[in-house]
């Protein structure tokens, strides 16, 4: 079975901030960006499509023909918790985020989630398709949940996560056997 993950389109945030789950608009760019990757979708067929309940997901799986995507918490971004909407320079002044910084893929953010909290909502989510009838289906959703979708895979290890963060509105295919129930 095929599971296109489609990320959104840039947002209208600084470059350097630690945006996660808070409902950001998009930039100014969007419609150029959106109809880059409608271009690329719109041949495709798909069983069932999904989409994180943030808007920049949501408004993308619009534009591409899919404003009928079913909504699932699980495919939104990290939780950063307190440090939403943060920059960087500025979570490093949080004495809190040392601990973060020395193992984020174990530790949570203060009142969010950490890198493996966010995998096992991913890989719940990919188990349950995995489960399903479907060949098909494309997603709509975030750098942090595509990420998450290809250590499931096996394409790289939690370490390597943040090297390989997809681009704004990019196409991301990645292969599963169907499990019999």
């Amino acid at each position: 079975m095929e599971i296109y993950f489609v990320r959104h389109t840039s947002v209208n945030v600084p470059a350097g901030f630690a945006y996660g789950q808070t409902d950001v608009g998009l930039a100014d760019s969007f419609i150029e960006e959106a109809s880059e990757t409608l271009s690329k979708l719109s041949a495709m067929k798909f069983d069932h499509v999904w989409t994180s309940p943030l808007s920049r997901c949501k408004r993308l799986a619009s534009f591409c023909g899919f404003s009928d995507a079913d909504c699932d918490d699980r495919l939104k971004e990290i939780a950063f918790g307190e440090w939403e909407m943060f920059s960087w320079d500025k979570l490093k002044e949080d004495a809190r985020s040392q601990a973060w910084y020395e193992d984020w893929i174990n530790v949570p953010a203060p009142g969010g989630e950490s890198l493996l909290d966010q995998f096992f909502r991913v890989y719940e989510f990919i188990e349950e398709i995995r489960h399903s009838n479907y060949e098909k289906v494309c997603v709509f959703t975030h750098a942090g949940v595509i990420t998450c979708a290809g250590i499931y895979s096996g394409l790289y290890s939690f370490r390597q996560a943040f090297k390989n963060v997809p681009p704004f509105g990019s196409i991301n295919c990645l292969h599963f056997d169907r499990l019999s129930e």
